[in-house]
């Protein structure tokens, strides 16, 4: 059996398009027939929004509930806090809830590991498992990183915005050193980009000053008014937009995701020789 592969989608700044990038990864990824469950690992919920629950702090059982039963060291025997979406993939919600618990994991032994702790309850059932953090570094985030294989990071078509990135890099740097020695960054993708000339101009950019620091993704997904509906759609950008830019961009962004894993599978088994 193949083992499941964790990816952290994450950026400390908000609104570059994080939460759609994750559900429109997953719906990708399970047109390729891989199983997959999301996890949201932000309290303000957008992502579970997004995926037809619109009332998140109504919902009886979400990742809150499940990080607090892992504190407590309480056993699963089974998983209702999982939801299975129309297209093909499974999630766990969140909401404000979550908060409260990263409050309380400041408290807590082994603080850093309990999403990780958590996601091994679960992961023998899919072949990937994306979580979307939250716009900060705080602790959630960290857990995050802890439980994640890799990084990948959304990065709005901006300079400054770009730069912003760096302190993110910066601790998954020091999460690999010194908890989860299998994390690698997966690379940078931009997104919401405008014109052809100024979105060229950027990725130009960003590749000649993170490229030999970072793997920057060759995929750059478009600023589109379809994509931005995708928040209240109920649905990906592949049944809203099936034949639009934004469709095709996310396609490409599967298939770097793909080729990606595959090379990491073997520079881990060349490590283990």
């Amino acid at each position: 059996m193949n083992r499941t592969t964790v990816i952290a989608v994450a950026n400390q700044k908000g609104g570059v398009g994080k939460s759609t990038s994750v559900f429109c990864l997953s719906a990708g990824l399970a047109q390729e027939g891989k199983k997959c469950l999301l996890v949201d690992v932000d309290p303000q919920g957008d992502l579970t929004k997004m995926l037809g629950q619109r009332k998140p702090n109504d919902l009886p059982i979400t990742l809150a509930n499940c990080m607090n039963q892992i504190v407590e060291g309480e056993p699963f025997t089974e998983h209702p806090e999982i939801y299975h979406h129309p297209e093909g993939f499974d999630f766990v919600p969140a909401n404000r809830l979550l908060s409260s618990v990263e409050i309380a994991l400041v408290n807590t032994m082994s603080r850093e590991t309990v999403l990780r702790r958590y996601l091994d309850t679960v992961k023998k059932d899919y072949d990937y498992i994306l979580l979307d953090c939250r716009p900060s570094l705080g602790t959630l985030v960290i857990n995050a990183l802890a439980a994640a294989d890799r990084v990948l990071i959304p990065v709005q078509a901006d300079y400054l915005a770009a730069e912003d990135m760096t302190e993110l890099v910066r601790t998954a740097r020091l999460v690999k050193a010194q908890i989860n020695p299998r994390l690698m960054i997966g690379g940078v993708f931009l997104t919401m980009t405008t014109n052809a000339v100024f979105r060229r101009d950027i990725a130009d950019l960003v590749r000649k000053t993170y490229g030999k620091q970072l793997p920057v993704l060759e995929t750059v997904i478009p600023s589109t008014v379809r994509l931005a509906e995708v928040s209240t759609a109920d649905k990906s950008i592949f049944r809203h937009d099936p034949r639009g830019k934004a469709a095709d961009a996310y396609r490409n962004l599967v298939k770097e995701v793909l080729a990606n894993g595959g090379r990491q599978k073997k520079r881990t088994a060349d490590r283990a020789r």
